[in-house]
């Protein structure tokens, strides 16, 4: 084996060591604040906690799923991905779902606990940007289903945060419902990335062994 191919492979094996640390910190960290903003969101009837409660749980199972799919061939990691994109989509129909209610009975919830747990929820996912950020492109569509996953939870969690201080100036439903229904899009597009990823993946390897 020549230098350059020697260094090739231990740069491989470094890179999915360090993309396996990385998605399980980020899963054990998802699968944590997910109880216990699910718990705040029930108690004080916030669509935009539940929302992200339910994104924290997606986000722990994609990188379950990371995790499981490493060792696997780019065809089969192509094909994880795009199971991804539709995982990527279930926070969105269950926001939709609870908008729904909180459309029939536009209570505002509680500002304080909102913006709390919401900037609680910040640190959380800001941390997990950053230890995704740096194996993003280490796993193909997988680790980039994961950095999306995380990028868009900051900016909806600002956007949580944001809701609350609204709330806690002026009692309203609708700061908080239409920051529940901005996660809604933001994970309609992270779905459709990863999925034009995934496919991209499938595409070339069908190209390759054409």
């Amino acid at each position: 084996m020549s230098a350059l191919g020697q260094s090739t492979t231990e740069l491989s094996h470094s890179t999915s060591g360090a993309l396996k640390r990385a998605v399980a910190c980020v899963a054990a960290l998802n699968i944590c604040y997910f109880a216990f903003e699910l718990t705040v969101a029930q108690r004080i009837g916030s669509v935009s906690l539940f929302a992200d409660s339910i994104d924290f749980l997606e986000d722990a199972t994609v990188n379950g799923l990371i995790l499981l799919a490493l060792p696997w061939s780019p065809r089969r990691r192509g094909t994880v991905g795009v199971l991804l994109a539709g995982i990527l989509l279930l926070p969105g129909l269950a926001t939709a779902w609870t908008a729904y209610g909180k459309f029939a009975l536009p209570v505002p919830p509680a500002a304080v606990p909102l913006t709390l747990t919401g900037s609680g929820a910040l640190i959380v996912n800001f941390t997990c940007a950053l230890i995704l950020a740096r194996v993003r492109r280490a796993g193909g569509s997988l680790s980039r289903a994961a950095f999306l996953s995380a990028r868009n939870d900051v900016l909806a969690n600002i956007a949580i945060v944001g809701a609350g201080a609204l709330t806690l100036l002026r009692p309203s439903a609708w700061p908080d419902l239409l920051v529940g229904l901005g996660i809604l899009v933001l994970n309609f597009d992270a779905a459709r990335e990863v999925y034009i990823a995934a496919r991209s993946e499938q595409r070339a390897m069908d190209i390759e062994h054409g």
